[in-house]
């Protein structure tokens, strides 16, 4: 697989090229991992309802073409977008989030925090508040999108929104918990937890 570091980047910009990366594939096109920040935005899912927006102020709203509702993406918010061929993997949809969802877990359980999965809202959770977000698009056997965890940003946007179209949903991150670490950092080591899945 080939991993890039995408730095901070507009969100629009990079959903657009994922589009694109997808659509022009082949059957030998090598698998990517995009690492990224994006700059303060809403995105709004396939099954993205616009009541889920409370107060959005200046923040960007885009409507995208991911699963799911309503999230916030600012600085200091790991991402990790898969570009992968799922046939080639051998993977189906709900195979590849429970991989999503377990790199982010075993990613927490490194920094010594006890972290779960929720069959009824997908994402990961600590202590019954949001940590970790999923959201795909699977298109010519192919998806994209992927996964963030908060790590270190300001989850202030979140209180303007239904984060994932649940009222009262409470969000988290890994400097709640005392871990410091650099945002790219953290990325690294949830791919280094996901990718041990494909060894």
């Amino acid at each position: 697989m080939i991993i890039q570091n995408l730095g901070i980047q507009p969100y629009e910009k990079v959903w657009r090229e994922m589009q694109n990366f997808t659509e022009t594939r082949t059957l030998e096109t090598t698998d990517e991992i995009w690492l990224v920040e994006h700059l303060p935005v809403y995105t709004l899912g396939l099954n993205g309802k616009r009541e889920h927006l409370l107060n959005t102020g200046k923040i960007p709203v885009i409507q995208t073409d991911r699963g799911g509702q309503v999230t916030y993406h600012g600085v200091g918010q790991a991402i990790v977008y898969v570009l992968f061929d799922l046939k080639r993997l051998n993977l189906n949809s709900q195979q590849i989030v429970a991989y999503l969802e377990n790199a982010m877990i075993q990613t927490l359980v490194d920094y010594e925090i006890s972290a779960v999965a929720r069959a009824d809202a997908r994402g990961v959770y600590v202590e019954n508040k949001k940590i970790g977000s999923i959201g795909l698009r699977i298109k010519k056997n192919g998806c994209y999108h992927g996964l963030s965890l908060n790590n270190n940003m300001d989850l202030t946007p979140f209180n303007f929104i239904n984060p994932c179209g649940y009222v009262d949903l409470q969000m988290t991150q890994m400097v709640n918990f005392g871990v410091i670490i650099e945002t790219n950092a953290l990325a690294q080591k949830i791919v280094f937890n996901l990718t041990k899945k494909f060894e």
